[in-house]
């Protein structure tokens, strides 16, 4: 979420009036949020940044490390910016899309292990954890008669 401080903008980040925009909204975004949807919530405040500006922006804060994504049930790619300390892991709703960081030090610490175990450098790695949060939960019918036989 916003804290009202100013957009931190990416090393080596070529501003345009564009892009800073896109970053805009983003930080507002207090959820995880598609490309079509931040492109929606830049045209409802009289924004003219094009959907594919909107890509462009994001695949560059991706790629700098500066956004976390997830995938929604559908497939969708859904992003939020980074905290500046590193990456965050999420638990996802499938249902209503509520996030949660959870703490992923094991995960951390498996992912450093493979790397030194290879010999690799510069592992990344992708963690999706969903589920059906206590809201969108099914609750069973209080009501119900019990059957007979």
């Amino acid at each position: 979420m916003h804290d009202g401080s100013t957009t931190q903008r990416p090393p080596a980040w070529r501003s345009t009036r564009q892009r800073d925009a896109v970053l805009r909204v983003l930080h507002d975004s207090p959820e995880f949020v598609s490309a079509k949807e931040l492109h929606e919530a830049l045209a409802a405040t009289g924004g003219t940044v094009g959907l594919t500006t909107v890509y462009r922006t994001l695949r560059m804060l991706e790629r700098a490390g500066h956004v976390d994504v997830v995938r929604d049930k559908g497939g969708e790619r859904l992003y939020r910016p980074r905290p500046t300390d590193g990456h965050r892991h999420y638990l996802v709703c499938r249902g209503c899309g509520l996030s949660l960081a959870v703490d992923a030090d094991a995960v951390e610490r498996w992912a450093d292990g493979v790397a030194e175990s290879t010999g690799f450098a510069e592992v990344e790695h992708t963690v999706e954890l969903t589920g059906i949060c206590d809201r969108c939960r099914p609750r069973p019918a209080r009501d119900a008669a019990p059957s007979r036989p």
